[in-house]
């Protein structure tokens, strides 16, 4: 005893050691030897009542040979002299989490694994004091799977359950609570074992303390270029902020993408699209960058009331095996409103506050009007330090397109049409980039950055990641498939983004079987994933009824040919040296062979994209949009039928009126974009037009923007300029 009291240990401890004297060997090793997991902290198991706590944090603990602690038997029946539920049946239930509550305030330990209770995350006070020396590790557990354990138990009713509220209500209820406290999260399937739940736990602790083994590096770093000097190493956080490798090449995660089990998958069945695009992007993103609970809020603003549909990327049956993912239903109105309503929030926490940031944005039509509406939607004090610039070809974007991006300027938000197509802008981007003479220039006089948030940028793709995958499980929950059984993508293609993350999501654990890539008449990626040949010279981009994929230079394409080269930096600088000084190049046999595992491809041309949207119209109801029925042409044609195909419908058909209305055979077609979406109105289709393109064309005033020559050094002059009237 009087080694003891001369001590630091808790009173938790002395307890243990009193009440418990078999366990005061790992008491002791807890408070002076050596864990190296841990230290001092605590681990903290959260979840749900039935999510094995319990037994899993005796494993954790016996695994660190440290103390374990149970918050219902170790402290509260110690703290108050009688068994929970006396005690809930004593006080009732609000007064019980007080009570529960105040027990934990007096509570402390260090270097233990402490199993809560499921009510302890609703006491805002007891939680904040348990995180100041503890990592929340949260049990993930499907609500089916709990239910049906309390069942087992024969457990009816749980804290905070007041009478007439379903037991299911008051655990989905609960859940909001975990996501605010925790720092880790464990996905526990239905059948998973508590003995690999416990490996999950220490392995994600070791990833919570260890962001070091999350780093970044180009695509055109070779193998022998790798540097293990802390100095050279890129975080998330760093390639967000740079956007474009300083040797040109684009960023990747230098140990690849998290892999899923199918179990953890099978878990995420039932959750909605924002717990699904949390619980990925936490495995993607080191906390250590953004915390979970961070996260979790820039998840919620982003897919929260922006987003016309309550499922946020709804899976639809069109016909036969196809199935249609809706990626229209944000506010701009296409498929880059899922990466560009939460880039702008983890842009804003990520850089320093120190300076002012300008990000440059190339944009072929959709992404613009994403990018001006995503950033304008930050918070005042952001948008003081934050602003966007958006290049587009002038003459290369469809009235609407470009009346939605005028529309959609706002005071830190600015468009400018460029007398060139989309390469040109694309182009001009990556060298002002690489100019550091200029971008120096910029952060001396005007203490300004840039940054980039083209799809260049990797933070673009994570959400792409998500909804691929999420379409999967959809269409597992709607009994359409099995999970484990594969289908097939297919999906409009221009830069490369939309179907790189597909690949990705397979990459993860998603089980897709083909990947099919649909061009239209700029079908520069049909011959390349046909021949392994990727051959500008004589091309002259065609403009076409689908603008976004009017590309000829797919710029994320890179990202692939890195990871299909077994990471050879070196190989892939040689590709497109010779793609940049010769205009082409050619893939070797085995590596064309390894590509076409993956992809097959076909173009469409304007004549059979108007058909399909008329035919699908006529037999359905449906309209489709003019990248989806080159997706949907190149799907009939590809498509063996021995699995469902999801196709991507990357924009909602509002935005290309003139050609919808075309493809309809209406022959009277008013030239003003508002009173061309009031006549498709009238025709009731499926889906009905987009509210937020009718908004932003109603709008008035926003009819100026600025235009410039197909000159890099006229682009610089706009930019600041605009820095200028902004930021000074």
């Amino acid at each position: 005893l009087r080694l003891i009291t001369q001590t630091s240990l808790s009173s938790m401890c002395l307890k243990q050691i009193l009440l418990r004297p078999v366990a005061f060997a790992q008491v002791w090793n807890s408070q002076f030897g050596s864990h190296s997991l841990i230290g001092n902290k605590n681990i903290i198991l959260m979840g749900l009542p039935g999510a094995g706590k319990t037994t899993v944090g005796r494993i954790v603990a016996q695994k660190l040979d440290c103390p374990v602690i149970d918050i219902d038997d170790d402290v509260l029946e110690t703290t108050w002299n009688m068994s929970v539920s006396e005690k809930l049946q004593d006080v009732g239930n609000e007064r019980f989490l007080e009570e529960e509550g105040k027990a934990l305030l007096k509570f402390s330990a260090s270097g233990s694994v402490i199993s809560l209770t499921g009510s302890n995350p609703l006491h805002v006070a007891g939680m904040q004091h348990m995180k100041r020396n503890g990592i929340v590790v949260y049990l993930d557990v499907p609500i089916t799977v709990i239910m049906s354990r309390l069942n087992s138990m024969k457990v009816d009713r749980i804290v905070g359950q007041s009478p007439g509220v379903s037991l299911r209500d008051i655990l989905q209820f609960r859940k909001p609570f975990y996501k605010r406290w925790h720092d880790i999260r464990v996905l526990c399937g239905g059948d998973t074992a508590a003995e690999v739940v416990a490996e999950k736990v220490l392995d994600a602790v070791k990833r919570y303390q260890n962001s070091e083994l999350e780093t970044f590096i180009s695509t055109r770093s070779g193998r022998s270029g790798r540097s293990m000097d802390k100095d050279s190493h890129k975080y998330f956080s760093d390639v967000v902020i740079e956007g474009l490798a300083p040797d040109g090449g684009l960023f990747v995660p230098e140990r690849g993408l998290p892999k899923f089990t199918a179990g953890e998958w099978q878990s995420l069945i039932e959750a909605t699209y924002v717990e699904r695009a949390q619980v990925i992007l936490e495995r993607c993103i080191h906390p250590a960058d953004i915390p979970a609970s961070r996260l979790a809020e820039i998840v919620e603003t982003a897919y929260g009331e922006n987003f016309t549909c309550a499922k946020i990327a709804p899976v639809r049956h069109l016909a036969g095996n196809q199935f249609i993912l809706e990626l229209f239903h944000g506010p701009t109105a296409s498929f880059k409103d899922f990466a560009l309503q939460i880039v702008p929030h983890i842009f804003a926490y990520c850089v320093p506050t120190s300076c002012n940031y300008l990000v440059l944005v190339a944009t072929s039509g959709d992404t613009g009007s994403a990018v001006l509406d995503g950033f304008s939607r930050l918070h005042e004090a952001d948008k003081q330090r934050i602003a966007v610039m958006i290049f587009f070809p002038e003459d290369g974007v469809s009235p609407i397109q470009k009346s939605q991006m005028i529309g959609c300027q706002k005071e830190n938000a600015w468009s400018v049409g460029v007398k060139a197509d989309f390469d040109f802008c694309q182009t001009a981007i990556k060298q002002i980039f690489t100019n550091s003479d200029y971008t120096g220039f910029l952060t001396v006089e005007y203490g300004t950055a840039l940054a980039a948030a083209n799809s260049i940028n990797w933070a673009r793709l994570l959400p792409q990641i998500v909804y691929h995958a999420s379409a999967y499980l959809d269409l597992v929950h709607q009994g359409i498939i099995p999970f484990g059984s594969p289908v097939d993508v297919c999906i409009p293609t221009g830069n490369f983004g939309n179907i790189l993350a597909a690949l990705y999501s397979k990459m993860m654990g998603i089980p897709i079987r083909k990947c099919i890539c649909a061009s239209n008449e700029n079908n520069v990626l049909t011959d390349f994933i046909r021949t392994g040949a990727y051959d500008l010279r004589g091309r002259k981009l065609i403009p076409t009824f689908s603008p976004a994929v009017d590309i000829l230079k797919s710029s994320n394409l890179e990202r692939y040919l890195y990871l299909l080269t077994n990471e050879d930096g070196q190989m892939v600088t040689q590709l497109y040296n010779q793609l940049e000084n010769q205009g082409h190049f050619q893939l070797q046999k085995g590596i064309l062979e390894k590509l076409q595992q993956d992809l097959v491809a076909g173009w469409c041309s304007e004549e059979d994209c108007l058909a399909a949207i008329h035919s699908v119209y006529s037999t359905t109801g449906y309209i489709l949009d003019t990248h989806t029925a080159v997706a949907k042409v190149v799907a009939d044609r590809l498509q063996d039928r021995t699995c469902p195909i999801i196709i991507s419908s990357t924009a909602h058909y509002s935005k290309f009126a003139p050609a919808i209305l075309r493809a309809l055979r209406i022959a009277e077609i008013n030239q003003n974009p508002l009173s061309q979406l009031h006549l498709l109105s009238s025709y009731s289709p499926l889906p009905p037009v987009h509210w937020g393109l009718l908004e932003t064309l109603k709008k008035k005033g926003n009819e100026d923007h600025r235009v410039c020559a197909a000159d890099i050094g006229t682009l610089m002059s706009h930019i600041e300029t605009l820095i200028q009237n902004h930021f000074l």
